[in-house]
Protein backbone atom coordinates (compact mmCIF):
# COMPACT_ATOMS: atom_id res chain seq x y z
CA UNK A 1 0.00 0.00 0.00
CA UNK A 2 2.96 2.20 0.17
CA UNK A 3 3.49 5.43 -2.61
CA UNK A 4 6.40 4.79 -5.01
CA UNK A 5 7.25 7.95 -6.78
CA UNK A 6 9.22 7.97 -9.41
CA UNK A 7 10.35 11.68 -11.78
CA UNK A 8 11.98 9.98 -14.49
CA UNK A 9 9.47 7.12 -15.95
CA UNK A 10 11.47 6.97 -18.98
CA UNK A 11 10.07 2.78 -19.16
CA UNK A 12 7.06 1.14 -17.75
CA UNK A 13 9.29 -1.43 -15.43
CA UNK A 14 9.22 0.29 -12.28
CA UNK A 15 5.24 1.17 -12.09
CA UNK A 16 4.51 -2.63 -12.92
CA UNK A 17 6.70 -3.79 -10.42
CA UNK A 18 5.50 -1.95 -7.97
CA UNK A 19 1.88 -2.75 -8.88
CA UNK A 20 2.58 -6.13 -8.50
CA UNK A 21 4.27 -5.67 -4.94
CA UNK A 22 1.17 -4.02 -3.84
CA UNK A 23 2.51 -0.45 -4.02
CA UNK A 24 0.69 2.51 -4.98
CA UNK A 25 3.34 4.39 -8.04
CA UNK A 26 3.09 7.43 -9.51
CA UNK A 27 5.81 8.45 -12.18
CA UNK A 28 6.16 11.99 -14.16
CA UNK A 29 8.38 11.95 -17.64
CA UNK A 30 8.26 14.85 -20.21
CA UNK A 31 7.74 12.62 -23.57
CA UNK A 32 3.34 12.11 -23.71
CA UNK A 33 4.26 9.02 -26.13
CA UNK A 34 6.59 7.41 -23.16
CA UNK A 35 3.40 7.66 -20.85
CA UNK A 36 1.30 6.32 -23.56
CA UNK A 37 3.52 3.36 -24.16
CA UNK A 38 4.31 3.13 -20.60
CA UNK A 39 0.08 2.69 -20.10
CA UNK A 40 -0.14 -0.11 -22.68
CA UNK A 41 2.24 -2.12 -21.41
CA UNK A 42 0.84 -1.95 -18.50
CA UNK A 43 -2.63 -3.34 -19.78
CA UNK A 44 -1.45 -5.58 -21.59
CA UNK A 45 0.69 -7.45 -18.54
CA UNK A 46 -2.46 -6.54 -16.97
CA UNK A 47 -4.59 -8.58 -19.01
CA UNK A 48 -2.32 -11.99 -18.74
CA UNK A 49 -2.52 -12.27 -14.97
CA UNK A 50 -5.01 -13.34 -12.69
CA UNK A 51 -6.58 -11.32 -9.98
CA UNK A 52 -5.21 -8.18 -11.40
CA UNK A 53 -8.18 -6.01 -10.04
CA UNK A 54 -6.69 -6.51 -6.58
CA UNK A 55 -3.61 -4.87 -7.61
CA UNK A 56 -3.05 -0.69 -7.51
CA UNK A 57 -2.73 0.66 -11.00
CA UNK A 58 0.45 2.42 -11.84
CA UNK A 59 -0.45 6.15 -12.43
CA UNK A 60 1.59 7.78 -15.22
CA UNK A 61 1.66 11.61 -15.73
CA UNK A 62 3.26 13.79 -18.81
CA UNK A 63 4.75 16.65 -17.15
CA UNK A 64 8.29 18.21 -16.20
CA UNK A 65 9.56 16.61 -13.22
CA UNK A 66 10.72 20.46 -11.82
CA UNK A 67 6.80 20.83 -11.85
CA UNK A 68 6.24 18.23 -9.59
CA UNK A 69 4.30 20.07 -6.57
CA UNK A 70 1.83 21.37 -8.89
CA UNK A 71 1.45 17.91 -10.94
CA UNK A 72 1.54 15.64 -8.19
CA UNK A 73 0.38 18.17 -5.28
CA UNK A 74 -1.42 15.86 -2.52
CA UNK A 75 1.74 13.22 -2.93
CA UNK A 76 2.89 11.90 -0.02
CA UNK A 77 5.95 9.38 -0.99
CA UNK A 78 7.25 6.57 0.79
CA UNK A 79 9.71 5.37 -1.36
CA UNK A 80 11.24 7.55 -4.07
CA UNK A 81 12.83 5.26 -6.85
CA UNK A 82 13.95 6.10 -10.19
CA UNK A 83 16.66 5.88 -13.05
CA UNK A 84 17.54 9.49 -14.27
CA UNK A 85 18.89 10.03 -18.38
CA UNK A 86 22.62 9.39 -17.62
CA UNK A 87 23.68 13.51 -18.83
CA UNK A 88 23.33 13.74 -22.94
CA UNK A 89 24.63 9.71 -23.27
CA UNK A 90 20.95 8.73 -25.06
CA UNK A 91 19.12 12.02 -26.31
CA UNK A 92 15.40 11.16 -25.95
CA UNK A 93 13.58 14.15 -27.31
CA UNK A 94 14.10 16.96 -29.13
CA UNK A 95 11.92 19.13 -26.29
CA UNK A 96 14.37 22.17 -25.29
CA UNK A 97 13.22 20.83 -21.47
CA UNK A 98 14.39 17.29 -21.72
CA UNK A 99 17.33 17.94 -19.37
CA UNK A 100 18.84 14.94 -21.96
CA UNK A 101 19.46 17.68 -24.53
CA UNK A 102 21.30 19.65 -22.08
CA UNK A 103 25.22 20.59 -21.78
CA UNK A 104 26.19 19.10 -18.54
CA UNK A 105 26.18 22.29 -15.95
CA UNK A 106 22.14 22.90 -16.98
CA UNK A 107 21.53 19.33 -16.97
CA UNK A 108 23.43 19.04 -13.46
CA UNK A 109 21.33 22.55 -12.11
CA UNK A 110 17.93 20.91 -13.52
CA UNK A 111 18.83 18.02 -11.95
CA UNK A 112 19.95 18.99 -8.80
CA UNK A 113 16.20 21.02 -8.59
CA UNK A 114 14.33 17.83 -9.88
CA UNK A 115 15.64 15.83 -6.92
CA UNK A 116 14.54 18.63 -4.06
CA UNK A 117 11.18 18.80 -5.06
CA UNK A 118 11.30 14.88 -5.18
CA UNK A 119 12.38 14.95 -1.43
CA UNK A 120 10.30 17.85 -0.59
CA UNK A 121 7.29 15.10 -1.54
CA UNK A 122 9.00 12.28 0.63
CA UNK A 123 8.01 11.37 3.64
CA UNK A 124 10.51 11.61 7.13
CA UNK A 125 12.13 8.50 8.07
CA UNK A 126 12.19 7.18 4.03
CA UNK A 127 14.28 5.87 1.43
CA UNK A 128 15.06 7.23 -1.97
CA UNK A 129 17.39 5.39 -4.39
CA UNK A 130 18.63 6.07 -7.73
CA UNK A 131 20.25 4.03 -10.46
CA UNK A 132 22.80 6.07 -11.93
CA UNK A 133 25.87 5.28 -14.16
CA UNK A 134 29.07 7.52 -14.98
CA UNK A 135 29.77 9.45 -18.29
CA UNK A 136 32.27 10.80 -19.97
CA UNK A 137 32.28 14.46 -21.64
CA UNK A 138 33.52 14.62 -24.97
CA UNK A 139 37.28 14.96 -24.11
CA UNK A 140 36.95 11.02 -22.36
CA UNK A 141 36.42 12.65 -18.73
CA UNK A 142 34.14 11.41 -16.45
CA UNK A 143 31.91 13.84 -15.71
CA UNK A 144 30.73 12.82 -11.83
CA UNK A 145 27.35 11.93 -11.85
CA UNK A 146 27.33 9.35 -9.34
CA UNK A 147 29.10 11.82 -6.85
CA UNK A 148 26.94 14.75 -8.21
CA UNK A 149 23.68 12.75 -7.46
CA UNK A 150 24.88 11.60 -4.22
CA UNK A 151 25.64 15.59 -3.88
CA UNK A 152 21.96 16.33 -4.93
CA UNK A 153 20.46 14.52 -2.13
CA UNK A 154 22.55 15.74 0.33
CA UNK A 155 21.61 19.09 -0.24
CA UNK A 156 18.02 18.18 -0.68
CA UNK A 157 18.38 16.82 2.81
CA UNK A 158 19.17 12.99 2.58
CA UNK A 159 21.91 10.89 4.30
CA UNK A 160 23.92 8.84 2.08
CA UNK A 161 22.99 5.01 3.14
CA UNK A 162 23.48 2.34 1.06
CA UNK A 163 25.35 1.73 -2.54
CA UNK A 164 25.04 -1.88 -4.60
CA UNK A 165 26.70 -2.49 -7.73
CA UNK A 166 24.34 -3.56 -10.70
CA UNK A 167 26.51 -5.73 -13.21
CA UNK A 168 25.04 -5.59 -16.73
CA UNK A 169 25.35 -7.26 -19.67
CA UNK A 170 28.65 -8.18 -20.63
CA UNK A 171 27.94 -7.97 -24.35
CA UNK A 172 30.32 -6.34 -27.31
CA UNK A 173 32.45 -4.79 -23.99
CA UNK A 174 35.53 -7.70 -24.15
CA UNK A 175 35.87 -7.00 -27.73
CA UNK A 176 36.36 -3.25 -27.32
CA UNK A 177 37.59 -2.69 -24.38
CA UNK A 178 41.70 -3.65 -25.46
CA UNK A 179 40.66 -1.13 -28.13
CA UNK A 180 40.12 1.18 -26.09
CA UNK A 181 42.47 0.67 -23.51
CA UNK A 182 45.31 0.88 -25.91
CA UNK A 183 44.24 4.05 -27.73
CA UNK A 184 43.23 6.17 -24.69
CA UNK A 185 43.87 3.68 -21.55
CA UNK A 186 39.79 3.52 -20.96
CA UNK A 187 38.94 0.74 -18.33
CA UNK A 188 35.64 -0.76 -20.27
CA UNK A 189 32.60 -0.35 -17.65
CA UNK A 190 30.07 -3.10 -16.98
CA UNK A 191 27.99 -1.89 -14.23
CA UNK A 192 25.57 0.36 -12.57
CA UNK A 193 25.36 2.59 -9.06
CA UNK A 194 22.46 1.61 -7.14
CA UNK A 195 22.48 4.66 -4.38
CA UNK A 196 20.58 4.62 -1.31
CA UNK A 197 19.06 7.57 0.52
CA UNK A 198 17.07 8.28 3.79
CA UNK A 199 15.10 11.08 4.83
CA UNK A 200 15.44 11.31 8.44
CA UNK A 201 16.00 8.25 10.51
CA UNK A 202 17.54 5.11 9.03
CA UNK A 203 15.88 2.35 11.26
CA UNK A 204 12.43 4.12 11.19
CA UNK A 205 13.08 4.29 7.68
CA UNK A 206 13.85 0.42 7.55
CA UNK A 207 10.58 -0.57 9.78
CA UNK A 208 8.67 1.23 7.81
CA UNK A 209 9.35 -1.22 4.44
CA UNK A 210 8.05 -4.01 6.57
CA UNK A 211 9.31 -7.80 6.88
CA UNK A 212 11.34 -8.75 3.66
CA UNK A 213 12.56 -12.61 3.36
CA UNK A 214 16.08 -13.16 2.49
CA UNK A 215 16.95 -16.15 0.20
CA UNK A 216 20.32 -17.63 1.42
Amino acid sequence: GGQVLDPFAGGSVRGIVAAYCGRRYTGIDLRAEQIAANREQWTTIAARAPNDGERPKPAWITGDSRDLADLAPDLAADLIFSCPPYADLERYSDDPADISTMAYHEFRAAYFDIIAKAAALLKPDRFACFVVGEVRDKCGNYLNFVGDTVQAFREAGLEYYNEAILVTAVGSLPIRAGRQFASGRKIGKTHQNVLVFVKGDGKKAADACGMVEVDE
